[in-house]
């Protein structure tokens, strides 16, 4: 359990500083990303981010259930 720790922890400094640098400043821009301004009301809605992370998140379990054997 500790080791798996240790890479959740790796990844989110990683994670961290990619979102530091800027790279990731398209996320949450995406066309199908609802976002409506007006005096008083703020309504953000990152439909096709969300598509896009649950995608991504899908690929890198399916990778370790691959390699893991599971």
């Amino acid at each position: 359990m500790g080791p798996v720790i240790i890479l959740v922890g790796f990844g989110v400094i990683l994670l961290g500083l990619v979102v530091w640098s800027g790279a990731l400043s398209w996320f949450g821009r995406l066309p199908g990303d609802i976002r409506i301004e007006r005096p008083g009301v703020s309504v953000f809605a990152p439909i096709t981010s969300m598509i896009v992370v649950s995608l991504v998140l899908s690929a890198v379990l399916a990778a370790y259930r691959w390699f893991s054997g599971s």
